[in-house]
Formats: C-alpha cells, sequence, structure tokens
C-alpha cells in the first residue's frame, strides 16, 4: 500500500509538472500537494525524491525543493539522447514485440486513420501513448525508463509551444508509417522513421517557438 501512495503521488505531480501546472522555478510546497492530492508526506517525499533523480525537481538544503527549469537551449541536447535511443527502440521493438504489443500498435494505427481532431491536450495524450507503446514493446524495462524520462523533459517543452499546436499536430499524426514498420518487424525501417521523427520533431518545435 505505501508504494502504491508514492506510486500515485509520483505520477500526480509529474503531471503538474510536466503540463507546466506547476511552473519552472517554482517552489515545491510539501504542505499544498498534501492537500491537494489528498495524500500524507511520506509518500509526496518519495515522490519527489524520484523526481528529483528524473531532473525535474531540484533540492537545495536548507532552501527548499524547486522545480527545474525549462531551458530552450536544452532541447537540441534532449533531442540527441532520444534520436539516438529512440530509434534504437523502434529496431528492437519490431524484433521483439509480441503478439499482445502488436494488437496494440495496429489500434494505435486504426485512431490515425480516424483522423479525429485533436485539442492541444489530447494531441499531446495520444503522441505518449504512442511513443511508449514503443517503448515497452522492446521488453528492456532500463531501456523504457530512460526513454520516458527524457520523453518528458521533452514534453515540458513542447507546453510552451502550445499557441501554436497545428504545425505540430502533424508530427504526431505521421506515425503511421512507424507503427506499421513494427508490426510488419522491419526493425532498420523503424529505426530510420523513429530517427527522423525525432529530429524533425525538434525543429518543429524550435521554429514554433521562434516564432512565438
Amino acid at each position: 500500500m505505501p508504494e502504491a501512495l508514492a506510486d500515485r503521488a509520483y505520477y500526480a505531480i509529474r503531471e503538474l509538472i510536466v503540463s507546466l501546472d506547476l511552473r519552472p522555478g517554482s517552489v515545491v510546497n510539501e504542505r499544498e500537494l498534501m492537500e491537494r492530492l489528498d495524500l500524507g508526506r511520506t509518500p509526496i517525499r518519495e515522490a519527489v525524491r524520484r523526481l528529483a533523480q528524473e531532473q525535474l525537481v531540484e533540492v537545495f538544503p536548507r532552501r527548499g525543493t524547486f522545480v527545474t527549469t525549462v531551458e530552450i537551449r536544452d532541447l537540441a541536447s534532449i533531442c540527441d539522447v532520444r534520436s539516438a535511443l529512440e530509434s534504437h527502440a523502434a529496431r528492437i521493438a519490431a524484433e521483439r514485440a509480441n503478439d499482445a504489443d502488436r494488437q496494440e500498435l495496429v489500434a494505435l494505427i486504426a485512431e490515425l486513420d480516424a483522423e479525429a481532431r485533436y485539442d492541444d491536450r489530447a494531441l499531446m495524450a495520444f503522441d505518449q501513448r504512442i511513443h511508449f507503446a514503443v517503448y515497452r514493446a522492446t521488453h528492456n524495462q532500463f531501456l523504457v525508463a530512460t526513454l520516458e524520462e527524457y520523453y518528458l523533459l521533452a514534453l515540458r517543452i513542447w507546453f510552451l509551444a502550445l499557441e501554436q499546436p497545428r504545425e505540430l499536430e502533424q508530427a504526431v499524426l505521421q506515425h503511421r508509417d512507424l507503427l506499421e514498420a513494427i508490426v510488419a518487424r522491419d526493425g532498420a525501417e523503424a529505426e530510420r522513421i523513429m530517427r527522423a521523427h525525432v529530429d524533425n520533431f525538434e525543429t518543429a518545435i524550435r521554429r514554433v517557438l521562434l516564432e512565438t
């Protein structure tokens, strides 16, 4: 039960940080989070320790805990890591995906084919579902944890670009070829598409931020 509460606190606080509801540089107030999330001090502290390891908060002795800042100059470095690791993940996902993984990916392809219109938050949530499904299909828990960490760091920067999200919509909706390559067990093609996707996504984010 304590672990379940700590997980609940972790995911809730992480969402507040990534969505910028807890602003970069703001103080992480334990008491406020306890009241907001209806959780005790122990799970909140466990969650904060975990978030510090993922570079979403910083702990300063005698000063307090603060949400890490969002630096646009970090985008290139984050995407360097994502481009290398996600393209590798796409390749091994194509090699290791089991029947359940492929069924999930086929269902995501069907959603893409439905050509639904997404609001900002729904579009971002859909992109996250696609990427996390690919990560899980690698069946490498250490790779999954690392990929999720860097994806969320990039996601915070994406939230800064919400003033003009339509340019980014196509980057999300173009995942069909990637998912098809993984389902078809074409590792080389999946790797190529994922690398191009991450690189193009960085370019799109940077262009939107420069225009805002």
